[in-house]
């Protein structure tokens, strides 16, 4: 195992850690989610420095950001506050850490052709893995929970999935176009905030929505 390799399982224990914690106390939660918050502004508004020269552009998509950051946050504490739907929400947010896993063990065994050229590290193998790694996932899951396993739930880990992948694209075009290989440092073995959440701010929402549409 490489140097970098061990920095990114530790960093992943710890964080694995976190989100029990995170969970568990709702103390935690607001902190963090203030924390990881503020930082992934921080990195988002040196991303589009690089890229925007004029500053109008960058304003609004900052304050886009910015806004979309803010009202997810709110919104995640909100729904964080209802024991039932604090389960689904968490099933969420480890579905796209499992979506994240499927498509790096993927990715990295079997390789094959690029999925895009706006991340040449992404393979078709490693997106296949991403969405069978969280259908399995939420198959598991909502067994344990006792629900069974119909079309409404393969059709939201699918979306899921799929959201948390075109998130990180959406991150990794920006990456490119500011010439950065990670929005930051703060992980180790990971890079920044937004080297880790970028597919979150898109899946969980989309998970949440899907299966409330379904349902």
């Amino acid at each position: 195992m490489n140097n970098n390799l061990k920095k990114r399982a530790l960093t992943s224990i710890i964080l694995l850690s976190l989100l029990f914690l995170i969970f568990s106390y709702n103390i935690f939660l607001v902190y963090f989610l203030i924390l990881f918050g503020v930082l992934s502004i921080i990195e988002f508004f040196q991303i589009t420095k690089k890229i925007f020269m004029r500053r109008t552009y960058r304003y609004l998509i900052n304050v886009f950001f910015t806004f979309y950051i803010y009202t997810f946050c709110i919104i995640f504490f909100i729904i964080s506050n209802h024991s039932s739907l604090r389960i689904i929400l968490f099933v969420f947010l480890i579905g796209c850490v499992a979506s994240d896993l499927g498509g790096f063990i993927f990715g990295k065994l079997f390789k094959g052709p690029k999925l895009t050229q706006i991340s040449p590290n992404k393979t078709i193998s490693g997106s296949i893995g991403s969405l069978l790694l969280t259908l399995l996932f939420f198959s598991f899951i909502f067994l344990n929970l006792g629900q069974a396993i119909g079309y409404k739930i393969l059709i939201t880990a699918f979306m899921t999935s799929i959201f948390c992948q075109l998130g990180d694209l959406i991150f990794s075009f920006l990456k490119r176009k500011a010439r950065l290989k990670d929005t930051g440092k703060i992980l180790p073995g990971h890079g920044g905030v937004l080297d880790r959440i970028d597919g979150i701010l898109l899946g969980v929402p989309m998970g949440f929505l899907t299966i409330t549409l379904l349902h």
